[in-house]
């Protein structure tokens, strides 16, 4: 028989494996973590370098990147406290803040970039004589509900706003001795912000002894103000505020529909 023919074994002809561990690799790796924790440990007091004039903060706790101020001023009246958590985002920050005052409290996320500053989702309120310390509607009580869609504004001025403020139960002891007023809602539609940065928003009663409608015109470049509306009362009104616009109707006078006109400027 034919001797069989044994086949010699072929030689793997394949590079062997680098024996080399990827140094560079875990170098990388390391330098990123250390580097997260670096930026993680921030300390919050580094926000107060980025706060606008006339604004301090103190009682911080917290880093940078998620801390609060529990005592915050606004030219050098108590402004009440702030949470804050930042999110870095390409060319931009994103924040989500929640500010209290008493028992006054609004939500809003943020966003910082080259363009200027804006919010949108600003949501919340409570009693406005929780902001007296602001000399906002000093005197006066009420509860507001905020319901801002967007507010943005470049390095200058106001450019966008948009949303609703309303007021429920308002009075005040210089208006009808205190009486309840009724509530109002003072809408800002997406046109509100002219050219200059004034904003202008539409003002009615939702409810009340008094039928309001006008306008507020806000003017921040001189802090002022200007209220145009008309009004009249209701039936069923106190009689304290049948006596406050008999007054006023001496003065103004009153439309064929029975309305007063009012005219009313105010700084802020």
């Amino acid at each position: 028989m034919p001797a069989s023919r044994s086949r010699s074994p072929s030689k793997d002809t394949r590079p062997a494996p680098s024996r080399q561990r990827p140094y560079a690799a875990f170098v990388l790796i390391g330098l990123a973590g250390v580097l997260a924790v670096l930026i993680a440990a921030l300390p919050a007091s580094l926000l107060t370098r980025l706060l606008p004039p006339g604004v301090e903060a103190g009682d911080l706790s917290g880093n940078f990147w998620h801390g609060a101020a529990g005592k915050l001023k606004v030219n050098g009246r108590d402004a009440g406290a702030v949470e804050w958590q930042l999110h870095p985002r390409w060319l931009a920050l994103d924040a989500d803040l929640h500010w209290v005052k008493g028992s006054f409290a609004l939500d809003a996320a943020a966003r910082l970039d080259r363009g200027g500053i804006g919010a949108h989702d600003i949501r919340g309120g409570g009693p406005i004589d929780e902001l007296r310390d602001l000399s906002l509607a000093p005197g006066w009580h009420g509860t507001a509900a905020v319901a801002i869609d967007k507010l943005t504004a470049d390095r200058a001025r106001l450019v966008a706003l948009g949303g609703e403020i309303r007021i429920a139960d308002l009075g005040g002891p210089q208006i009808a001795g205190g009486a309840d007023l009724g509530s109002y809602v003072l809408r800002f539609a997406d046109t509100a912000v002219a050219a200059d940065g004034s904003v202008t928003g539409s003002l009615s009663d939702s409810g009340g002894p008094l039928q309001v409608q006008g306008t507020l015109q806000l003017t921040p470049q001189n802090r002022s103000g200007l209220l145009s509306a008309t009004l009249s009362e209701r039936a069923g009104a106190p009689a304290e505020v049948h006596r406050e616009l008999d007054m006023l109707a001496q003065m103004r006078g009153r439309d064929p529909q029975g309305r007063i006109p009012l005219d009313l400027e105010f700084t802020f």
